[in-house]
């Protein structure tokens, strides 16, 4: 056993009756620590874990009772400041189509400041076990785009079935994230956050003209030519 870790262990006390809880977080800290220091799940082991708090293993395995409880633990610790963070973008930016651009831009954010939980979570094969948490989690983030997208339906810019227009949104936001977590070498812009608005911004727009495409019915669909034009027009309209 090296130094540190006896040092670690002495200078912890026993967890008094009733602080079972401040013992777990800390559990829960040591783990994230070594999560993000490793950029996988490999280093952490309920050992590892168990050392850097500075407590024993079975001490550990009393709040977790393996290795995937600990990680679902660990990264569900981090989602929930997700929602915050794509309200607080919504909110502040004062209006429905507005907000879900930059909810959209703040959800990605997200994901490529937590890349191992994003990957974890959404990425991931489903663990052994229990799949609730990665289920709940991406469950919340069906809800965070819906959340972003019922005022623009309400609104009238956007048109169709909320929770399928949730689905389409989040099919590209993930898919951005998970693109950039999987393939990093790829030739991504110089300003991540440009390259995040732009896609939010397809996001919204594409649905948007989808929306109105698909109110009318129609005998064939537009041509090339017939887009372009039309483009122009609408375009010409918002500037």
């Amino acid at each position: 056993m090296s130094a540190t870790v006896r040092d670690a262990r002495a200078v912890r006390t026993r967890a008094r009756p009733g602080e079972g809880q401040l013992l777990r977080e800390e559990i829960l800290l040591a783990a994230a620590a070594l999560l993000d220091e490793a950029g996988d799940e490999s280093a952490l082991t309920l050992r590892a874990v168990a050392a850097r708090t500075g407590v024993s293993t079975p001490a550990v395995y009393r709040h977790f009772e393996d290795k995937s409880a600990l990680i679902a633990a660990v990264c569900i610790r981090v989602w929930e400041s997700l929602g915050a963070a794509v309200r607080e973008a919504i909110e502040a930016a004062g209006d429905p189509f507005q907000g879900l651009r930059h909810g959209a831009v703040a959800f990605m954010r997200f994901g490529l400041r937590h890349p191992v939980q994003y990957r974890l979570l959404m990425m991931g094969a489903p663990r052994p076990g229990d799949p609730k948490p990665e289920q709940e989690a991406a469950m919340a983030c069906l809800d965070y785009m819906a959340e972003a997208i019922e005022p623009c339906v309400a609104a009238g810019v956007l048109r169709g079935d909320p929770q399928r227009l949730a689905l389409r949104a989040l099919a590209t936001v993930h898919g951005c994230i998970a693109l950039v977590i999987a393939h990093p070498y790829f030739p991504w812009p110089e300003d991540p956050d440009e390259f995040l608005d732009e896609v939010a911004r397809t996001t919204g727009l594409g649905s948007a003209a989808l929306g109105w495409l698909e109110s009318e019915p129609r005998e064939a669909a537009p041509g090339t030519a017939q887009y372009a034009e039309s483009f122009r027009t609408w375009s010409a309209g918002l500037r």
